[in-house]
C-alpha cells in the first residue's frame, strides 16, 4: 500500500497522510473530505500535474487544487500570515458581523478581475482591516454575500427562499463580479411577470380558462387583450368589465352572458358570435364587425348595449330581437336584414344607418335619430310617429 502526504496548492502547513488506492478520482475524493476543499487536480512538488495514479509514489508530497494553477510553497512568504505568524492560504472574513472562512484561490481564481480578488491576491495590497481574530472586515450585507462566495466555489448561482435576488445583485455589481451580475439580471427579468399593460396572449389566456370550473365566474376585469385571438372560445359569464378587446377576433366565440360593460371593442370581429344576455352598457364598438351575431335568448333574457358607442358597425343579418339599444349610437350603421322585434331603440342615434331589410315591427323608436336612416324593403310598416324627435 502507498501513502502521501497532501498540502493544500500553495502551502506546506497541516497537511494530511493518506493511502493511495482505486483511481485518480478516488485519490482526489479522500482529498477534499480531508482537506475540506474541493480537489479538481494535483501537483507534485514540482509543479508537475499528476493526471495517472500510477505516477505516484510511495511517501510523494503532493499539493492539491481546487482547479487554479500551481503555487510554489516556497513563495509562503507572500500569503497573508494568520496571528501568530504562520502563513495559511485560509482566509475569515467578517462580513457584517458573520464570519465566512474561505481559501484565497475562491476569492481569487474564479473571477480574477473582481474587487475581491485584487483586495486578496497579494498581502496587504489595499490594507485591508481585521478584527481581533484577524477575520478581514468587510461592511457588506451577509445575507446577499452568501450566495456570492457559493457561485465564486463551484460557479453555480443558487439563491436560498427569503433571499432577494435583487439584494444579491447589488452585491455582485459592488465587488465587480461581472459574469454573475449578468446572470442574476437576466433570472430577475425572467422571474417577472408580464407588464400590466402588455396584452394577454391566446395561449396564456387558454391555460386561464383551463384552469377554472365552468361554473366559476372569471375575473377579466380591466385586463389587456389587444389584438388577441379568441375566436370560437367558450367565454360565458366571465366579467370583461373596462377591458381592452380592441381588435380582438372573436369570430364565433360564445359571449353568453358575459358582461362586456364600458369594455373597448373597437375595431373587433364578432361576426357569428353568440351575444345572447351579454352587456355591453356604454362600451365602445366603433368600427366592429358583428355580423350574423346573435343576440336573442329563447329564455327571454335580453342583451344590453344601452349607450353603446355602435358607429360604423356591420351587424347585418344579426339576430336582435328584444334588444335594448336605447340612446346608443349606430351612426352610419349596417343594420341591414336584422331582426330588431320588440328592440329599444328610444333616443337611439341611427342617423345614415341603412336598416334596409329589417324587422322592426313593436320596436320603439320614440326620440330617435332617423335622419338620413334608408328604410327600403322592410318586413313590416314603421310607425314613423314613434321616431318624431
Amino acid at each position: 500500500m502507498r501513502r502521501v502526504t497532501l498540502f493544500v496548492n500553495g502551502t506546506s502547513k497541516n497537511g494530511k497522510v493518506v493511502a493511495v488506492y482505486g483511481t485518480l478520482s478516488d485519490l482526489l475524493s479522500v482529498a477534499s473530505n480531508k482537506l475540506g476543499i474541493k480537489a479538481s487536480s494535483l501537483y507534485n512538488g514540482k509543479g508537475g500535474l499528476i493526471d495517472d495514479i500510477a505516477l505516484i509514489r510511495d511517501d510523494d508530497v503532493l499539493y492539491v487544487s481546487e482547479g487554479d494553477p500551481f503555487i510554489d510553497p516556497q513563495n509562503e512568504a507572500r500569503v497573508t500570515s494568520d496571528p501568530h505568524g504562520a502563513h495559511t492560504d485560509w482566509l475569515t472574513l467578517n462580513i457584517g458581523g458573520r464570519l465566512f472562512t474561505t481559501t484565497r484561490s475562491t476569492l481569487v481564481s474564479k473571477e480574477p478581475e473582481s474587487m475581491l480578488a485584487h483586495m486578496f491576491r497579494d498581502k496587504d495590497v489595499w490594507g485591508n482591516k481585521q478584527d481581533k481574530h484577524g477575520a478581514y472586515l468587510i461592511d457588506r450585507s451577509p445575507e446577499y454575500f452568501e450566495p456570492i462566495l457559493n457561485y465564486l466555489r463551484h460557479g453555480q448561482l443558487i439563491i436560498n427562499e427569503g433571499i432577494n435576488i435583487r439584494g444579491v445583485l447589488e452585491e455582485a455589481r459592488f465587488f465587480g463580479i461581472e459574469q454573475l451580475a449578468e446572470q442574476l439580471e437576466v433570472a430577475i427579468k425572467n422571474s417577472q411577470p408580464p407588464d400590466d399593460h402588455s396584452p394577454i396572449s391566446r395561449k396564456e389566456f387558454v391555460r386561464f380558462l383551463l384552469a377554472t370550473p365552468t361554473k366559476s365566474e372569471l375575473r377579466c376585469q380591466g385586463l389587456n387583450f389587444s389584438g388577441a385571438d379568441l375566436s370560437r372560445l367558450d367565454l360565458r359569464y366571465i366579467n370583461f368589465k373596462m377591458a381592452n378587446l380592441s381588435r380582438c377576433n372573436l369570430t364565433h366565440a360564445n359571449l353568453c352572458c358575459s358582461n362586456l360593460e364600458r369594455a373597448d371593442l373597437s375595431g373587433a370581429n364578432l361576426d357569428g358570435a353568440n351575444l345572447q344576455g351579454v352587456k355591453m352598457l356604454c362600451s365602445n364598438a366603433e368600427g366592429a364587425s358583428l355580423k350574423g351575431c346573435n343576440f336573442e335568448d329563447p329564455s327571454g333574457l335580453k342583451a344590453n348595449l344601452e349607450g353603446a358607442n355602435l358607429k360604423g358597425v356591420d351587424m347585418e343579418g344579426s339576430q336582435m330581437t328584444g334588444i335594448n339599444l336605447r340612446v346608443a349610437t349606430l351612426k352610419n350603421a349596417k343594420l341591414k336584414n336584422c331582426n330588431l322585434r320588440g328592440a329599444t331603440l328610444a333616443g337611439t342615434d341611427l342617423e345614415n344607418c341603412d336598416l334596409s331589410g329589417c324587422d322592426l315591427q313593436e320596436a320603439n323608436l320614440r326620440g330617435s335619430n332617423v335622419k338620413g336612416a334608408i328604410f327600403e324593403e322592410m318586413l313590416t310598416p314603421l310607425h314613423m310617429s314613434q321616431s318624431v324627435r
